[in-house]
């Protein structure tokens, strides 16, 4: 009876950790969807490049400056929207660690070169559509319900160490 009852419970977990796995697979690739979709509805341009990790990003306006790292500190301004075109966040000027926003925006940060503080026409402009993995998964956070892929358009202002 024992080694029944085990045997069940290992074929119970080998289902549930399948389950789990396919649940990410299917939402990535639901995400995906939303975002070309998205794109082809909402811009003249083509340009936008997929990231391996699921992130379409396109750079409207390159910075003058050096490129961030992922231990860098970066000045930022931002607007954070939801495919309807609702807006979540803004802010107009932060000075932060990469480490503390979502890791949509940490990955594409580091594909834009940003600006130097108080330097006019200097800032770098990014467009970031982060599938919902990168952004705040299937958890909801205040306005933003489960499973939201992000539209950021940010500026980078400047690059810290």
């Amino acid at each position: 009876m024992k080694k029944y009852l085990y045997l069940f419970s290992v074929i119970l977990l080998g289902l549930s950790a399948c389950k789990k796995s396919d649940v990410t697979v299917e939402q990535a690739s639901a995400d995906d969807r939303k975002i070309q979709a998205f794109i082809a509805a909402n811009y003249k341009t083509t340009n936008f490049t997929k990231d391996p990790s699921g992130l379409y990003y396109y750079v409207v306006k390159p910075g003058k400056g050096a490129y961030p790292t992922a231990s860098s500190t970066v000045q930022v301004a931002y607007t954070g929207k939801l495919l309807n075109g609702s807006t979540f966040t803004s802010a107009a000027n932060v000075t932060a660690a990469l480490s503390n926003f979502v890791p949509g925006v940490q990955t594409g940060l580091l594909h834009i070169n940003g600006g130097t503080p108080n330097v006019s026409g200097t800032a770098g402009r990014i467009l970031l559509i982060i599938p919902s993995g990168l952004g705040y998964g299937a958890a909801v956070n205040g306005e933003i319900p489960a499973n939201s892929v992000l539209v950021y358009t940010i500026d980078l202002i400047g690059i810290g160490n």
